[in-house]
């Protein structure tokens, strides 16, 4: 594989990022009409049927398939329990409380990353995620003090947990699994896997797909979820924690509600709440920092 400059890393992390923001605008529409499961499974199947001439056509990739299929299926295996569990925990929590878990998955990556790579975490260095994390949740609770202290845990939110560590563990084995892969190939044999555990959860689970739902407006929405936030995400992610680690990859998630706002006032005109914007401040620095340290 070809690799990229530190600085283009960033740049695509960041732009990772800013996608999967976007996925939450997008989705916001599609999950009233059809459930997770099918949403997930239709993602990543019709992402796969998109990538698949590109793959099969080209005899230097197709010969990879087969030698990076094992690795793939586990790492789709922890990129596809996040979303269950992510689904699952809606069921009996909210989307404020995952979205405040969530802000836990760059210190526990850190944490992984420290037993598995040996990637020592200073006490400064601790202090930075503190402070990013403090940061990431003035933004979700729109610095509301009383909102905050409200926060309970419920077994939804347990459910979550294990969500979050399974995209930690996503992370750790992009790394973890490496073994020069041409990044196509890759995100295409993690595709497959994504699809096949989606459609084992769907026929468990016994959720309908209602594809046929997907109709009209819904279409470019999803048109959106499949190249968007599921093709180039997985490519941008899977390029780019080879180079910087799984660490410095997931710091970039203190940003997700900062780039959730943003692009909520671009596309939709939201406006951002003043009393948000130090929290916004806050977490930029912290990431910053961290990709610095």
């Amino acid at each position: 594989m070809n690799k990229i400059s530190p600085f283009k890393a960033h740049m695509y992390v960041l732009l990772a990022t800013f996608l999967v923001a976007g996925s939450f605008i997008a989705s916001e529409k599609l999950a009233q009409v059809v459930n997770p499961f099918s949403l997930t499974l239709y993602r990543f199947f019709f992402s796969l049927i998109i990538l698949a001439p590109f793959v099969i056509f080209r005899s230097s990739f197709r010969a990879k398939i087969l030698s990076t299929m094992p690795r793939a299926m586990i790492i789709s295996l922890f990129y596809s329990l996040y979303f269950m569990a992510l689904f699952e925990s809606l069921k009996s929590t909210t989307v404020l409380n995952t979205g405040t878990l969530y802000t836990l998955v760059p210190l526990i990556t850190a944490i992984l990353a420290l037993f598995v790579f040996k990637e020592k975490i200073g006490f400064k260095k601790l202090l930075v995620y503190i402070v990013g994390l403090i940061g990431t949740l003035w933004v979700v609770f729109k610095a509301d003090v009383a909102l905050m202290l409200s926060f309970s845990l419920n077994s939804g939110d347990y459910i979550f947990m294990l969500g979050a560590l399974s995209m930690c563990c996503y992370s750790i084995s992009l790394k973890l699994l490496y073994r020069d892969d041409n990044p196509i190939v890759l995100v295409f044999c993690t595709l497959i896997g994504g699809s096949i555990w989606m459609f084992l959860a769907t026929m468990v689970l016994n959720e309908p797909l209602n594809w046929d739902k997907i109709e009209g407006e819904l279409f470019y929405h999803m048109t959106y979820l499949i190249i968007g936030t599921t093709i180039l995400t997985l490519f941008l992610y899977q390029k780019t924690t080879v180079i910087l680690g799984p660490t410095k990859v997931m710091s970039y998630i203190y940003l997700n509600p900062v780039a959730v706002a943003l692009l909520a006032y671009v596309v939709n005109a939201q406006s951002i709440q003043a009393m948000v914007i130090p929290g916004i401040i806050i977490s930029a620095m912290a990431t910053i920092i961290l990709q610095k340290s």
